[in-house]
This record gives structure tokens, C-alpha cells and sequence, in this order.
């Protein structure tokens, strides 16, 4: 009969092993001999450190031996150049059929990880490069710990992935730091895009004891460990409040957690419950309590659709389906930005940042120029403020972004997106103008929503360098890239533009010219089912209140807020003139962009009663539940309408648009996969979108 660790073996067959090598060090200043492990797994920093069953039993037999010799003054933990560790190796994951292998999984890293902890000699952590997950738990199971100035991300993302940190993490760190600042690392950046902090950071919550530069930052805490062993270096710190502002934290993140997710991910909920039970559990109850956690999380639809939608941020992301051969990419030196407003503001300061070549604005008017370059320039300012440019790079970055009163600007440019006003002949006359200037090679990109980039594209000498450009408000935070091919974009043009889109860091996903694209397309037509039952008669609190359960980042008219009621009204009508039968326009919406109304709500979060008074309705309401299944279904049979048009290539693509352009939830994993799983996808269409389940490739 095999064992639980066999089994895990068996599970985990396409493991990428991380090893842990030890050797010996002197220690300086005559204080002994140490065993220095460094977790490797024989690959560069493109393949990150991982923790699956056999990594876990490689640090378990170094730890064994150095625990049997009595030469030593202490052990280290490091990782390879520029890695720590990231985690839990989640290959294995999809194949664990029983509530008992995953038990194993869990108490397997506790096992190993807590003998960090129990050695007769002192252990620390050199947290030399990225630490995530399990790799942050190994360190917190040490006594000390030294972290790299340099750490480019240190996280506990488990609860984002519909895990928790299981091998430590919601014990150890609330216990060393307290509660409020343990919920920041452990629910509130996961939450919040899976946010990570850097190395100063951490040394800044006191989750290490000492900081080094990344130069020689092993040969330094080696030094500082030495220091310790021989008593010249006391580690103090403070102690934890136990009393009630553990209480208050938790209270607080409880509140918090009902209000952003309405009880729709399991996971969060139950770490929290796992650090309130911290404080007054002893070790090993607290272990126990998430080997628990990890067994019932791993073998939940949670985890399936949160890994679910990592693979596609992480995989297809950097693959996207339908670009043509990188080869054919021209090479982009200089770009041009039609318009100076907001939204030019910002995809110049993007271009500039991410492309480091020169961007030059245009506009109608100075005072409109000034305005435009002025944003950018201040934005630069805010981010030499925060540290995040040097006074080198800030001053080089304002140097690249110019303005111009004229189009003759853009005729060394290589890339031209305008940003103008959506409406179409607008945009014509503003192509017509730059195709006079540029060269005939010269990409011209749109920024549009929703407008057909085939008609943009009509009556230019060139219609084959015309591509959609898609970004998402706001653009430095929103990876989502939407390009649009027209029926005569050549595959030079969308080399040129997926070349681009991967200089500026974003996620980009090839989509066919069709009405509104993707994302707003879903949103507008999820949004007006919302509406339209406000316009039957349903009181607009009850209707914005409907979609809670799923957990999205904000309510249908908080949305309508951020996008602009004006902006959605357009995309609406667009749509509508496309698909009468399917996308209406609301009556109500209409009245309040022609009232002047610019919000929904008023600054203390209340509907304004204005907006209030614009949408109410006699006739009948419906219920919460009876307004979200009807968004949900229409919803479903829109997704097989547009899969069936290809307007993009597959589902996992419109999760992809969603996850990444709308905020969808890492906890739902995608919309198609919810309608498989809710049964509205075989209800609506017949059939579900994943047949054998969702896959990201």
C-alpha cells in the first residue's frame, strides 16, 4: 500500500524539482561553522523556485543532516540569483482526487518547514530575490531573517488563487508582526490584484530583522548571522498586541472582506477566521487548523477556476492566439498621440515610459497642448515623488514627450494612435490628415471603444495599416490591450501591433472588428439587462445590489459611473444600432446624459437622489435573484453568439478580456467557466463553453 507522500510523488509526476544544496561556511569573526542551503532547481530566474513533494523532501534531508551534526553554530536558507522561492508547486493540483491526499499535501510542507524552526541551532533566512507563498514561509519558520533591498516582490498570494497560506503563513506571520499588518500581506494585496511589496518593505513591517544590498548581500548577512551567533547583534522585537487591536483588525478585515465580496470567495473568509484563531492557538493547533484549510480549499471550485485564470495571465497571455510571426514587426522609434486630453495624457506617458522613444501630442490649441503635455509632466513629478524613477529618468522621460499644433510632427513616426472624440467622422478626417504626413509604413492605431476600424479605415490610401488599439481606463493599471484587426489590416500591421503591445507590458488579445469588440460589448449588454429592470419598475438600489453574489470589483452602476454615463450611452447606441433585438438603450440613461449628469452617485456613496428621481419607474419590479440570472443568461447566449462569429478565437479568451480589461474576479475564473459551472451555459445554449473542462491553452 503506498504512503501519502508516494501518492503525492505520483500526483506531482511533472515536478521541476528544486533542490536543496548545502555546504559549509565560515562564518566571520571566528564564529563557526554554518550550513548555507540554497534552494535551486537548475534553471534560470525565468523558472522560479517552486515547493513540490520531492523539493520538499530535498530541504527536509538537508535540514536532517545538518539536525545530526554537532559541529555547527547554524543554518542558512537562501535562493539562486534573484529567486527565493515562489510556492507550492500547483501542477499536481488538478490530478488530487480525495479530501486525504490533499491533507497530505499540507501537512507534508508543515512537517518539513517547522523543523526550520526546532533545530539546536539558531536558522535564518537570506531572502535574496523573490519570495512568494511557501518560499515567504520557509523564512518565517526561521529564527532570523535578512532581506534584500533589492527583492522585487514578496507576497502571500493564496487567497487569490482560492488558497490559503497554508504551510505557516496565517500562524507564524500575524504572531511576528500582529494581525493588521499580517491581513495586509494576507488578504488585503491579494485582493488587491495580487499586489506585492519589495524588499524595503518587508524590512519596514519587521518580517525581517536586518536589510542588505543586493551586491554582496549573502557575504553581508552572513556577517550580521555571525554577529548574532556570538551575541555581539540582539534582535529585538516588539511584542505582539494580543489584546484588542487583534480584535479591531479582525473586525475591521471581516467588515471589509462581506463588503467586496458578499460571502462569493470561501478563501479569504476562511484565512481570516485562520489569523483570528492565531492569537490564541499554540503552534501546532495552528498548523493543524490550515493543513484543514488546504484540504477543504484544494478539492473546491474555487481553486479549479483561480488556477484557471492564473494560467491564462501567466500562459496565454504571452501567447496570443492569432498573432502573426514577430518577424513581420517593424520596428517603432518614435510615436505619435493625436489629442491631448486625459486619455492621450496617459498613453503618452505610457509610450514614453514603457518604449523609451520619443511622443509627440498634438492638438486643436495651445492651452489644449499645454494642458496635455502639462498632465504628463506632473504625472512624472508623482512618480519621482513615490521613488519609482530616479531625477535622471524623470528628466529624460519629460524630455522624450513634446507637443505639436501640427501633424507635420508625426512624419518620422512609426506608430501614430489617436485619442480624438469618439464619433466617426472625427476619427476619418483626423487619419486622412496623418496619412498626408507619415510614410506609407507608418502603423496608424485607434484608440476607439467601439467604432468599426474597417469604416475608420475606408478611405485612406492605406487601409491596410489601420489596426484597432484598445486600451483600458485607466491605462497604467488595466493590462488588457484589445487589438482589432480590420478587413484589410495586413500582418505587418498586427506584428507591428502585438510587438507594441508587448513593449508596453500589456495583456493583448487579438479580436475581429465586430461591435464594441469585447469587453464592452459584455459590459454594456451586462449593464443594460441591469437597467432594464430599473426601467420595468425595480428600484435602482435593488437592481445595482443584484450582481453583489459574484463578487465583481464594483456594482453595474458604479461602473456606469467610471466609465461615464455619456461614453456607455454611445457604446450602448452603437450596439443598439448593431443589435437591435439584443442591446437596447435605456430610456432612463439617456434622459440623465442629457440632464448633464456625470455621476451616479453622490461623495458619500449614496445614489445621487437626482439620478434617483431620472430612473424611477412604474411597473413591475423584479427580484435580486430574478435580475441576475437574466444578466448571467444574456450573458451566456451573447459569449456563444460572439465565439460563433470569432470574434475572438476561444473562451478562454473572452475570460481573458474580462480578467484583465473588467476586473472579473481571480475567484471565478473566468466568465465562461462560472456559466459552465452555474448549468446556465446548457440551459441557454445546450452545450457548455469547456466540455472537458477550462483550459488556458
Amino acid at each position: 500500500m503506498s504512503s501519502p507522500i508516494d501518492e503525492a510523488r505520483e500526483l506531482f509526476a511533472d515536478e521541476v524539482v528544486t533542490r536543496a544544496l548545502a555546504r559549509d561556511v565560515q562564518l566571520p569573526y571566528g564564529a563557526g561553522t554554518a550550513v548555507l542551503i540554497t534552494l535551486d532547481n537548475g534553471h534560470d530566474h525565468t523558472k522560479p523556485n517552486t515547493f513540490g513533494p520531492q523539493g520538499l523532501l530535498s530541504l527536509d534531508a538537508a535540514i536532517e543532516a545538518a539536525r545530526a551534526r554537532t559541529d555547527i553554530v547554524a543554518v542558512a536558507v537562501t535562493g539562486k540569483p534573484f529567486i527565493f522561492a515562489v510556492g507550492a508547486d500547483l501542477t499536481g493540483v488538478p490530478a488530487i482526487q480525495t479530501r486525504e491526499q490533499a491533507h497530505a499535501i499540507g501537512r507534508l510542507g508543515h512537517d518539513v518547514f517547522r523543523k526550520l524552526g526546532e533545530l539546536n541551532v539558531p536558522t535564518f533566512a537570506f531572502v535574496n530575490g523573490a519570495a512568494m507563498g511557501g518560499g515567504v514561509e520557509v523564512a518565517l519558520h526561521c529564527t532570523y531573517r535578512t532581506v534584500s533591498s533589492g527583492v522585487p516582490a514578496f507576497a502571500l498570494p493564496e487567497a487569490f488563487l482560492g488558497l490559503v497560506p497554508g504551510w505557516g503563513g496565517t500562524y507564524l506571520l500575524p504572531n511576528l508582526i500582529g494581525a493588521q499588518k499580517a491581513l495586509k500581506l494576507i488578504i488585503d494585496n491579494p485582493l488587491a490584484q495580487n499586489k506585492t511589496i519589495k524588499g524595503p518593505q518587508v524590512f519596514d513591517m519587521g518580517i525581517a530583522d536586518a536589510m542588505f544590498e543586493p551586491a554582496d548581500f549573502v557575504e553581508e548577512s552572513l556577517r550580521w548571522a555571525a554577529k548574532v551567533v556570538k551575541g555581539d547583534i540582539v534582535v529585538e522585537r516588539p511584542e505582539v498586541d494580543k489584546g484588542e487591536a487583534w480584535d479591531q483588525a479582525i473586525d475591521g478585515a471581516r467588515f471589509l472582506l462581506e463588503g467586496k465580496l458578499h460571502g462569493a470567495a470561501p478563501a479569504p473568509v476562511r484565512a481570516l477566521d485562520l489569523v483570528a484563531e492565531a492569537k490564541n492557538h499554540t503552534r501546532d493547533e495552528g498548523f493543524a487548523a490550515e493543513d484543514d484549510a488546504l484540504a477543504d480549499l484544494i478539492m473546491s471550485d474555487e481553486l479549479t477556476a483561480g488556477l484557471y485564470a492564473f494560467d491564462l495571465t501567466q500562459k496565454r497571455a504571452r501567447r496570443p492566439a492569432g498573432a502573426p510571426d514577430k518577424a513581420l514587426a517593424r520596428k517603432v522609434t518614435k510615436v505619435g498621440v493625436v489629442g491631448a486630453g486625459l486619455m492621450a495624457g496617459q498613453l503618452a506617458l505610457l509610450f514614453a515610459r514603457r518604449l523609451n522613444v520619443p511622443v509627440v501630442m498634438t492638438d486643436l490649441d495651445q492651452e489644449r497642448l499645454d494642458k496635455g503635455v502639462g498632465y504628463v509632466y506632473a504625472e512624472i513629478d508623482k512618480l519621482l515623488a513615490k521613488g519609482r524613477v530616479s531625477g535622471d529618468k524623470a528628466n529624460r522621460l519629460k524630455n522624450l514627450v513634446t507637443g505639436s499644433l501640427t501633424k507635420d510632427a508625426f512624419a518620422d513616426a512609426d506608430f501614430v494612435i489617436e485619442a480624438v472624440f469618439e464619433k466617426m467622422e472625427v476619427k476619418q478626417q483626423v487619419f486622412a490628415e496623418v496619412e498626408a504626413v507619415v510614410s506609407a509604413e507608418a502603423v496608424l492605431a485607434t484608440n476607439t471603444s467601439s467604432l468599426s476600424i474597417t469604416e475608420m479605415a475606408s478611405g485612406l490610401r492605406h487601409p491596410e495599416r489601420v489596426v484597432g488599439f484598445h486600451f483600458f481606463n485607466p491605462v497604467a493599471v488595466l493590462p488588457l490591450l484589445e487589438i482589432v484587426r480590420g478587413q484589410k489590416t495586413d500582418d505587418a500591421t498586427l506584428a507591428t501591433a502585438f510587438a507594441t503591445a508587448k513593449g508596453l507590458k500589456k495583456t493583448a488579445v487579438l479580436c475581429k472588428d465586430a461591435p464594441a469588440f469585447v469587453v464592452n460589448r459584455l459590459l454594456t449588454l451586462f449593464m443594460g439587462e441591469v437597467l432594464g429592470a430599473v426601467e420595468e419598475g425595480t428600484d435602482p438600489e435593488v437592481a445595482d445590489r443584484a450582481v453583489a453574489p459574484l463578487g465583481l470589483p464594483m456594482s453595474p452602476l458604479l461602473l456606469l459611473q467610471l466609465v461615464g454615463p455619456a461614453v456607455a450611452l454611445h457604446v450602448a447606441e452603437t450596439l443598439n444600432a448593431a443589435f437591435p433585438e439584443r442591446f437596447r438603450v435605456s430610456a432612463q440613461h439617456r434622459a440623465m446624459v442629457e440632464a448633464g449628469k456625470t455621476a451616479v452617485y453622490g461623495p458619500d456613496f449614496r445614489l445621487d437622489p437626482e439620478v434617483k428621481a431620472l430612473f424611477s419607474s412604474d411597473g413591475t419590479p423584479s427580484s435580486e435573484p430574478e435580475i441576475l440570472d437574466r444578466a448571467l443568461k444574456a450573458l451566456a447566449r451573447e459569449i456563444r453568439i460572439m465565439l460563433d462569429e470569432g470574434v475572438v478565437a476561444e473562451p478562454a479568451d473572452i475570460d481573458l478580456c474580462l480578467i484583465t480589461g473588467a476586473g472579473w474576479p481571480f475567484h471565478l475564473g473566468g466568465i465562461t467557466p462560472y456559466l459552465d459551472r452555474s448549468g446556465i451555459s446548457e440551459k441557454v445554449n445546450g452545450a457548455l463553453f469547456h466540455p472537458n473542462g477550462p483550459t488556458a491553452l
